[in-house]
């Protein structure tokens, strides 16, 4: 199935969700690579926004996480919202790991690709399609917070990514 079949070019301001609960409740998938070999997985730290006087994604990796390598390799990633009806997909993609086995299929995701050889999955309602324009380590000695550590005993400070928002869609 082709991208312009099941999607529409929409604006970023055009999200009529309440953010907060699009991320944390709703939850999103980060997706990298191309239509060979690729890899998601789910999240629900990210954050949109405006930066450099740009429309950005900001999302953060863990290291020993799959997705990491890919993100790692290409210049742009996507990520996806899904309705509720695709909540099991979302507890695959988020509990299970792309080394192991294939999780998109286990998962019941369709991929297809985009523009710019990234992919997305035909069951999203929402895409955005980021080109990487910075990424940064989280490191223990900034967080103001002492409670924050506890979100990290293996000592495994996420990596941030800052993606420009280059195409967004919304399902037809």
């Amino acid at each position: 199935m082709s991208l312009l079949n099941l999607f529409e070019p929409m604006a970023p301001t055009e999200i009529n969700d309440n953010v907060f609960d699009l991320i944390d409740k709703q939850w999103l998938l980060i997706t990298a690579g191309n239509m060979v070999k690729h890899n998601t997985m789910t999240a629900s730290w990210a954050g949109l926004g405006i930066l450099w006087r740009k429309n950005v994604v900001f999302c953060f990796i863990r290291p020993q996480r799959h997705t990491y390598k890919f993100m790692e390799e290409n210049n742009f990633f996507t990520i996806s919202f899904y309705e509720e009806k695709f909540r099991k997909a979302l507890n695959i993609c988020g509990s299970s790991s792309g080394r192991d086995y294939d999780k998109v299929k286990a998962a019941g995701l369709t991929p297809i690709e985009t523009e710019n050889n990234s992919v997305v999955f035909e069951e999203s309602r929402m895409f955005f399609e980021c080109k990487k324009i910075y990424y940064d380590d989280l490191k223990s000695s900034q967080f103001l917070v002492p409670e924050i550590e506890k979100n990290y005993r293996l000592q495994d400070y996420h990596r941030l990514y800052i993606g420009e928002i280059i195409k967004s869609y919304k399902k037809i």
